[in-house]
């Protein structure tokens, strides 16, 4: 990849003890301090796994599945599809991928409407768009191997019971990047760079996820 940093676009959320989490929100424990008359400032923080944009490893679902420390790198980086799918209402199926031009790309980021509504309150909300079981067959269909969406959980709302767009992703070992803020990302193709905390173990991370706009052939 041939990147031009001055125009990159960091599609991260910045993590901070206030922030929009799945459930306890980062805590923040200052160890050292200069106005306290310590030599350097030093905090420790607690997070969770899948704390702000993170990517969650097949582990997340399947017993014996690939954990964060696991995975190939060549799943997250390289050439990147964001699709506009911020008519959706709710669920995105097969049929709403086509139509938005689901393409040959690896990579697939889902722009909602979430990105300009629920991504920016604090609080989990109710409902939020997110991708049916049959839309997870579409991405396994193309090839794709690594799925990002603007928010905490890339399972559409009916199927937080038994999770089963999850269960269809893991299973075929597509990387799941949530909390992906996708507001000012017009459709289009990128180069993407995400790189996960190499957690030991552990079945999602945290990943500060770049965009690079390219010109499409």
């Amino acid at each position: 990849m041939n990147l031009d940093f001055a125009k990159a676009i960091d599609v991260s959320v910045p993590i901070h003890p206030g922030m929009l989490h799945w459930g306890r929100r980062p805590e923040v424990e200052v160890v050292e301090s200069r106005t306290a008359g310590d030599p350097s400032n030093v905090s420790r923080w607690r997070i969770g796994a899948h704390t702000g944009t993170h990517i969650d490893a097949p582990a997340h679902f399947i017993d014996g599945g690939r954990t964060v420390d696991r995975l190939d790198l060549t799943a997250l980086n390289g050439t990147a599809r964001v699709l506009d799918l911020t008519h959706v209402k709710e669920q995105i199926t097969a049929a709403d991928l086509d139509a938005a031009g689901l393409g040959t790309e690896e990579r697939v980021l889902l722009r909602t409407s979430n990105s300009e509504g629920v991504l920016r309150s604090p609080w989990k909300a109710r409902e939020w768009v997110g991708l049916a079981p049959d839309g997870a067959e579409r991405l396994i269909e193309a090839g794709v191997r690594t799925a990002g969406i603007d928010y905490l959980s890339i399972e559409a709302v009916a199927y937080t019971t038994h999770w089963e767009t999850h269960q269809l992703l893991c299973a075929a070992e597509v990387l799941i990047l949530e909390v992906v803020d996708l507001l000012h990302t017009p459709a289009g193709v990128y180069d993407m760079i995400s790189l996960p905390l190499p957690l030991q173990g552990a079945e999602a991370a945290p990943s500060r996820t770049v965009l690079f706009p390219r010109d499409e052939a």
